[in-house]
């Protein structure tokens, strides 16, 4: 298998990877709101940071839902830039939201992992589509 066809198999297995670290984070977010809180915190407080960070985990997996749609649909499954970019952006997700769960990194951190690893293949997934479903160009 070339170094080209090996893309599109790895971009699965990173973009699932990403996902299942993402719902093991909706499973165990109470470690990290609770980083995230001084030690005397109120419940108030806790419930305010705990909706944050559903609501950043359930944007994420919207996105999941439109790269999914993307990929499985054909539109940039084969399109090496796309693949590239989103290889890149998931592995280093996955790697830092490990980190995220393992360390129990503060709450704010998931948003500079969401912004740049999460956000920015969506968007290039986006303007993929409007290119081939909108201006009828080739996927690849």
């Amino acid at each position: 298998m070339t170094v080209i066809n090996s893309i599109v198999p790895a971009r699965f297995l990173t973009l699932i990877a990403h996902l299942v670290i993402v719902i093991t984070i909706f499973w165990s977010r109470s470690n990290n709101v609770q980083a995230c809180l001084p030690l005397d915190f109120s419940e108030e407080e806790y419930n305010t940071e705990d909706t944050r960070l559903v609501v950043a985990l359930s944007v994420t997996l919207g996105l999941f839902g439109v790269e999914l749609a993307g990929f499985f649909s054909g539109v940039s499954m084969f399109n090496h830039s796309q693949s590239l970019l989103s290889l890149a952006a998931h592995c280093s997700a996955s790697i830092c939201l490990s980190f995220f769960v393992f360390q129990k990194w503060e709450c704010w951190t998931y948003w500079f992992i969401f912004a740049f690893c999460s956000v920015i293949p969506a968007l290039c997934e986006l303007i993929l589509f409007i290119a081939v479903f909108g201006l009828k160009k080739k996927p690849f």
